[in-house]
Order: structure tokens, then C-alpha cells, then sequence
């Protein structure tokens, strides 16, 4: 699957991005992606091995002029009640993104993150879509807001990603915003 917006191609990550990917995430942004670092070319490399099978809900975005990758999207279906197991439908998505900084500041995650919204809405049977932004990441809030998502709460000391000098947890506050069909489809009138 190919996503192409005004400047942007969002599409399935190849082995050749190996370069590409390792310039933001050999420093990830905030502290959410501390887990995706990658310290090498060789471990960029494999890395874009895993992704290679991902095509329906995970994307590179690249330049549509160069093919540069600057960031990623994905997300996965999820059940509307998880203690339901398999019988019910897979409606519900929560996206993340992310966006090599030197690339940030010029409306790329926003046309990313608009297209792929339309994708899940329109083509995967998405119900509802859901992010969470820690409150120290006022870029990704504003862009949740730009989308016309709703702040539905902000969860005190929610989640720890990384540990602070002393080996305890760092736990962060979180917003969740999120967005129905219904919304999306209206805003685009």
C-alpha cells in the first residue's frame, strides 16, 4: 500500500532505509521512543528486515521529490473491548509517529498523519483513533489538535519509558486525545 499526499509518499519501509532511519532514531525525540534507539548501521539494517513485512499499517514517510525517509506512522487495529477476545470487531487504532527533527516545523507530520487518518478511516473500517502524547511533547499535542482530535484526559504519572539518574522509574504525565469516523468525516466537509 502507497499513501501519496502533496509532498510526501508514506509506503511500506525497504532495506535501504537503514540510513535514513538510524538519523532519528540514534537520538530519539521524546522519551516514548527510548526503546526504538538504534546505536549502529548494522542494527538499523536489521531493524528495517523486521519492518519489511509490515505494509497494511506501518509507513515510511518520505520526500516525494528526494525519497528521503524523515519519520514513520503506524498503527494496528485493536479490539473496541479487549476482554472479548477475537469476536469482536477491530475498530479502534492508536497511531504514533514519529519525525526525524530536522524535518520538523513544516507541516510533514500533520499532511502524514492527515492521509494516514483518511487511510484507517475510509479504507481499514476505523471506528475510533486514540494517541497519547506525553505533556512535555507540545508538538504532537498540537498536531493531535490540528486533526481535530478531542483531549479526552491527562493521566498523572502514567507511564514510565526510561529511569532518572538514580535507577527509579521517570513516570509521565500523558494526554489522550482521540477522533470518531463520524467527526472525521464531518470535518471534511
Amino acid at each position: 500500500m502507497i499513501i501519496e499526499t502533496d509532498r510526501l509518499i508514506l509506503r511500506p519501509f525497504t532495506e535501504s532505509d537503514a540510513a535514513d532511519v538510524l538519523e532519528y532514531l540514534r537520538e530519539p525525540a521524546v522519551n516514548c521512543f527510548a526503546s526504538m534507539k538504534l546505536n549502529s548501521l548494522d542494527e538499523a539494517r536489521a531493524e528495517m528486515n523486521k519492518r519489511c513485512s509490515e505494509m497494511e499499517y506501518y509507513f515510511a514517510i518520505t520526500l516525494k521529490d528526494t525519497g528521503k525517509v524523515i519519520g514513520e506512522i503506524e498503527a494496528y487495529p485493536e479490539s473496541d473491548d479487549p476482554t472479548d477476545g477475537n469476536n469482536r470487531q477491530q475498530d479502534t487504532f492508536s497511531p504514533c509517529w514519529m519525525l526525524n527533527n530536522d524535518y520538523q516545523g513544516k507541516g510533514y507530520a500533520y499532511e502524514a498523519a492527515r492521509a494516514f487518518f483518511d487511510y484507517l478511516f475510509k479504507d481499514k473500517g476505523a471506528r475510533r483513533i486514540y494517541a497519547y502524547t506525553e505533556d512535555y511533547n507540545t508538538a504532537s499535542r498540537h498536531l493531535c489538535e490540528k486533526l481535530g482530535m478531542r483531549c479526552e484526559g491527562l493521566f498523572l504519572e502514567f507511564i514510565s519509558f526510561v529511569n532518572d539518574p538514580d535507577g527509579t522509574p521517570h513516570y509521565e504525565n500523558t494526554y489522550q486525545y482521540a477522533i470518531l469516523k463520524k467527526e472525521w468525516l464531518g470535518n471534511q466537509l
